[in-house]
């Protein structure tokens, strides 16, 4: 489930390799799945053991429903649970904003990974 959602957000959508979104660090992650109200699986996200949050994922026809921060607000809690004082995460550019109201703040420059435009961002828990 959760392979399918990011390839088709990441890969088919964006252009990123696969290789690339299949980093092999699945197990040792938290993971959070969004289903719709039929249980169909329409964002996810995770967290690694490190604090930082990553692979954040909404499908298109479910994005601005507030889907992404919800996850975004379970990811931080579960980290806030595992004793993380802070967690950190490589925003795309475009989504600086979202993330900005969630209290993480840009440190350094913006750099491309994957091709895309990205960001560093870290908030306190």
């Amino acid at each position: 489930m959760l392979d399918a959602l990011r390839h088709e957000v990441f890969v088919v959508g964006q252009g990123v390799p696969a290789e690339l979104e299949r980093d092999g660090r699945d197990p040792d992650c938290v993971h959070v799945l969004a289903q719709s109200a039929t249980g169909e699986p329409i964002g996810t996200g995770r967290l690694l053991p490190d604090g930082r949050i990553g692979r954040m994922a909404v499908i298109a026809s479910w994005r601005g429903r507030g889907v992404g921060a919800a996850m975004l607000v379970a990811l931080m809690d579960e980290a806030r649970r595992r004793g993380f004082a802070q967690t950190h995460l490589h925003a795309q550019t475009h989504a600086k904003d979202f993330y900005a109201r969630h209290g993480y703040v840009v440190e350094g420059d913006e750099y491309l990974e994957a091709g895309i435009p990205h960001i560093a961002m870290r908030a306190k828990l």
